[in-house]
């Protein structure tokens, strides 16, 4: 089951049709299976552990907007097309996802 929490539905777009419950697979393979430019992870951001506020240098900080769950793991959704998945350990990756 996906469960979207907070913003708007239509912010999400085409992302959660990526996701498959079906699939064994991590949020991350699928997305990387379904999504047509694939996951491309970006460094260089930084995510407060509380907030889930993302800080890149010389951006302003980036709130998330809405939170989508599936099975353990969260994924976020930010301005400007950023999309951010945090697995059950707490560890994460940022993705641009247009």
């Amino acid at each position: 089951m996906i469960l979207i929490v907070g913003g708007d539905m239509e912010v999400w777009g085409f992302i959660p049709t990526f996701l498959d419950h079906d699939d064994p697979r991590p949020v991350r393979e699928q997305f990387n299976a379904r999504y047509i430019a694939g996951w491309n992870k970006f460094d260089g951001f930084t995510k407060d552990p509380n907030t889930h506020v993302l800080t890149y240098p010389g951006d302003p900080p980036l709130e998330p907007i809405s939170t989508l769950y599936f099975r353990d793991e969260k994924v976020l959704i930010y301005p400007f097309s950023w999309v951010v998945i945090i697995r059950p350990d707490e560890t994460w990756e940022a993705c641009r996802m247009d």
